[in-house]
């Protein structure tokens, strides 16, 4: 789109489910995998527990392995249809450790009796033969599935989780695996019925996976380990791979599984807060979570679907820029530039710098376009679009804002405290403000979700004025979100 007067830009891409609809996302190796770890990581005094830069939801941010244990017990247990292979045999151990999860934390939270699932099937999506499960064809079916009336599990042993594996962890697999049993846990605790809005349903299936891999995390698991930097967040990196495509109103999907926002957030709240968090989510919560933030693609005035990406150029970031100071109102609002960064109080970083010694943020064009285009998993990135590039800019807008209040910017309690202000602004724009010079810059479907894959792979909007942030993308989410749902003062509170 093209900034005009009288105009709202807004910041959008199109989604697909990633490599789960299209051969199993076979791009997404290398560059995914590497790009988890890449930020650089600084150490600082912890704060509290949860908000703690070196902490995971109140657990160390540790490093070390992630998949199954080298002493894990022999899977026990009956799997219909299965090939004996390898796949199979991590799927049933997986399920053993879920049930023995929550055979030790059923009764603390939730109503009603744990009772394992009844009857547990494996397919091939990739074999013209494979059986049909509960009335559904599973030939080329890529998914894993709960079956109430069956109170059968079943999964592809074929595609799906040979690529969740390979592209998001070993531990992947298991998440995806207890988020169905998770359905299976709502029926058991009498938490759905016919009329509950398949959202919710998924939202808690997803914060109840957070919840088990929480407790893998804790190390209470027999069978499997994993790391809160790292390995987690390459769990965190599958759940926003298997996003829901942005859409318009129209075509809005009446099965939806949620945005990459939706699902990390309810991810998060089972991570953080267990099971009993997981059964208060409902409509009212969801819609409380989401708040204004747009969920589907707006109609132009001439019926148009809008698509596509706002244009990443001098006048975008111009505009930028004017709604942050009237947003904001700094009284000393700090300088764009395009010129070379030479500051002398901190480090120059791409694509998007603060110094603090001239006030100035400083933009390396190219690399803040290459940074913005749209892209995802098939081609060889999580996700990204413009505003994976805005919302950096806008980070070092939050550091300028935190200098004039005279707070340190190279701590860990920073990049935090960053992120989370980041979130704050970015709420802001899901509403049309008035600028002086006319134009606008609105917020819409899909963005949040360009900023949360950002923060788990490069994590600039969650770095200091040198480019440093924390070992986590857990933490960088979460402080992000924190703004999202907060305001400024909150930020300040919990990130002082």
């Amino acid at each position: 789109m093209q900034q005009r007067r009288t105009s709202r830009h807004r910041m959008k891409s199109c989604r697909t489910r990633g490599w789960i609809g299209a051969a199993a996302g076979a791009a997404c190796s290398v560059l995914l995998i590497t790009s988890c770890s890449a930020p650089t990581v600084v150490d600082g005094r912890p704060l509290s527990m949860l908000w703690d830069p070196n902490r995971v939801g109140g657990l160390p941010a540790t490093d070390g392995p992630s998949g199954p244990r080298a002493d894990a017990p022999q899977p026990t247990g009956t799997v219909e249809n299965t090939d004996n292979g390898e796949v199979d045999r991590q799927a049933l151990l997986a399920i053993n450790d879920i049930e023995d999860f929550w055979k030790q934390n059923y009764a603390q939270s939730l109503q009603g009796t744990f009772e394992p699932v009844s009857t547990l099937l494996s397919y091939d999506s990739d074999d013209p033969k494979s059986p049909s499960a509960c009335g559904e064809k599973t030939y080329k079916f890529v998914n894993a599935f709960y079956c109430p009336p069956k109170d059968l599990m079943a999964w592809d042993r074929g595609t799906l989780l040979p690529g969740a594996s390979k592209y998001f962890g070993p531990m992947s697999a298991n998440a995806v695996m207890a988020h169905e049993y998770g359905h299976a846990v709502q029926q058991m605790a009498d938490l759905v019925g016919p009329t509950t809005p398949g959202l919710v349903a998924e939202q808690q299936a997803d914060c109840f996976s957070g919840a088990y891999v929480r407790w893998v995390a804790e190390g209470k698991s027999p069978r499997f380990t994993l790391s809160t930097t790292d390995g987690l967040d390459h769990v965190l990196a599958g759940a926003i791979d298997l996003r829901d495509p942005v859409m318009t109103v129209e075509d809005e999907s009446d099965d939806p599984h949620g945005s990459a926002l939706d699902r990390v957030s309810a991810f998060q709240i089972g991570f953080d807060v267990g099971p009993s968090g997981c059964a208060e989510i409902n409509e009212s919560e969801v819609e409380e979570r989401r708040g204004d933030l747009p969920t589907t693609l707006q109609v132009d005035p001439e019926g148009n679907v809008e698509t596509g990406q706002i244009q990443i150029d001098d006048g975008t970031l111009a505009t930028l820029m004017e709604f942050l100071e009237t947003t904001f109102k700094p009284a000393n609002p700090p300088a764009l530039s395009f010129e070379t960064a030479n500051c002398s109080d901190a480090k120059a970083t791409k694509p998007a710098s603060y110094c603090p010694a001239s006030n100035t943020i400083t933009v390396d064009m190219p690399a803040l376009q290459e940074m913005g285009a749209a892209a995802d998993e098939s081609q060889m990135v999580l996700l990204q679009g413009d505003n994976t590039a805005l919302s950096v800019v806008t980070s070092r807008y939050m550091l300028a804002l935190q200098h004039e209040n005279g707070m340190a910017l190279d701590t860990p309690v920073a990049a935090l405290r960053t992120a989370c202000l980041t979130g704050v602004a970015q709420r802001k724009m899901a509403e049309p403000t008035d600028l002086p010079s006319g134009k606008s810059l609105l917020l819409s479907a899909g963005d949040v979700d360009e900023a949360i894959s950002g923060l788990l792979t490069n994590g600039l909007v969650a770095s200091d004025t040198n480019g440093d942030t924390v070992p986590a993308g857990f933490t960088r989410i979460l402080a992000y979100r924190t703004g999202l749902t907060g305001d400024a003062d909150q930020c300040y509170e919990r990130f002082s």
